[in-house]
C-alpha cells in the first residue's frame, strides 16, 4: 500500500503542476516534450547505473512462459519491456491528446469521468486474464471507490447521451490500455526491468510529441521547460511506484484507490493551495474514499 500511497501523490502533483501551468498559459505541447524528455532521461540514467543484461534474442520458450501466468519472464525480461513499452507510449501520448481534446468539447466534467473509468479496461482484463479476485470486503471498498470518482467528476446536470462523443470513448479506451501496460509489464517480467519499460514508455511517447511539435514550432519560453520539468519527474516515478503496487495488490484493487485516491489529494490541494471550495459532492467522495481505503485494506 505504500507504493500506490506514492503513486497517487507523485500523480496528483502532476495534476496540480498542469493546473498552474493552464492559469499561466503554457504551451501544453511544449511542456508535454520537456516532461517526455526528462522521464526518459532519468530512465536512462538508472539503467547506466543498474547494469541491466540487455538480451535482443527471444528464448524457445518466451511464449509459453507467457501462456503460464505463474512463471516470470528471466532472460527475456528486457525484450518484453520493450515489446510492451514502445506501444504503451503510443497509447500514453493518445491519451493525453484526447483527455485535452475532451475538455475543450466537453468540460472538465465528463473529460474526467471517462478518463478516471479508464481502469476499468485493465480491472475486467485482469478478472479474465488472470482471475484476481478481490475479497468480499474489498469489493464493496472497489465499487465505493468507483462511486467516488463518479460522485466528484460526472456532470449530473447533463443529458449523457447528448454530451458522448467519439472522443469521450476514444480517451475511455487509449486511457485503459495505457494504465494496463503497466500490469502487462508486471505480470510476466522482473521488476528490475521496469526501468527499460518505462524509457520505451516515455521515449517513444517524446519522439511522438516532437513529431507534432515540429509539424507547427512555435517559441519554447522558460516557464514552460520548468513546468515540463516539474511534470516529468513524478510522471515516471507514477508509473514506477504504480508497477511497484501491482506486484503486491491485486489490478482490482490497485486501479480504483489511484484513480479515487488522486481525486482526493487533487481536491485537498486546490482547498489548500488554490482556496477552491470543496462542494457536497466532493466531501462527500473524499469520505467514501476514505472508508474504501479501509475496506480494500482489511485482510
Amino acid at each position: 500500500m505504500f507504493y500506490l500511497l506514492l503513486a497517487i501523490l507523485c500523480s496528483s502533483t502532476i495534476a496540480i503542476v498542469f493546473k498552474i501551468s493552464e492559469n499561466n498559459n503554457m504551451n501544453r505541447l511544449v511542456v508535454t516534450i520537456v516532461n517526455y524528455f526528462i522521464a526518459f532521461f532519468i530512465c536512462l540514467f538508472f539503467i547506466v547505473g543498474d547494469n541491466l543484461c540487455f538480451n535482443l534474442e527471444v528464448s524457445p520458450n518466451f511464449w509459453q512462459i507467457l501462456s503460464n501466468n505463474e512463471q516470470l519472464l528471466n532472460g527475456d525480461s528486457f525484450i518484453w519491456a520493450v515489446i510492451i513499452g514502445i506501444p504503451a507510449g503510443v497509447f500514453f501520448f493518445l491519451g493525453f491528446i484526447y483527455y485535452q481534446k475532451s475538455v475543450r468539447e466537453n468540460g472538465v466534467g465528463l473529460a474526467g469521468t471517462f478518463s478516471k473509468l479508464g481502469i476499468l479496461i485493465p480491472i475486467i482484463a485482469s478478472l479474465i486474464l488472470w482471475h484476481e479476485y478481490p475479497s468480499l470486503l474489498q469489493w464493496i471498498g472497489i465499487i465505493m471507490a468507483l462511486t467516488a470518482i463518479i460522485l466528484v467528476n460526472f456532470p449530473f446536470n447533463k443529458n449523457l447521451k447528448k454530451a458522448l462523443n467519439i472522443t469521450l470513448i476514444l480517451l475511455f479506451i487509449f486511457g485503459g490500455i495505457a494504465s494496463f501496460s503497466n500490469k502487462l509489464f508486471q505480470k510476466y517480467a522482473l521488476q528490475e526491468y521496469k526501468v527499460v519499460f518505462l524509457f520505451a514508455v516515455f521515449f517513444t511517447a517524446f519522439i511522438i510529441s516532437l513529431i507534432f511539435f515540429l509539424k507547427k514550432p512555435g517559441e519554447i519560453k522558460a516557464k514552460e521547460i520548468y513546468a515540463g520539468i516539474a511534470v516529468g519527474i513524478p510522471n515516471l516515478f507514477t508509473s514506477f511506484f504504480l508497477i511497484n503496487a501491482l506486484d503486491a495488490l491485486t489490478t482490482a484493487v490497485v486501479f480504483p484507490i489511484f484513480s479515487a485516491g488522486g481525486i482526493v489529494v487533487i481536491n485537498l490541494a486546490g482547498y489548500l493551495v488554490f482556496k477552491e471550495k470543496l462542494n457536497k459532492r466532493e466531501f462527500g467522495a473524499i469520505v467514501i474514499t476514505v472508508l474504501a481505503l479501509i475496506l480494500i485494506n482489511v485482510k
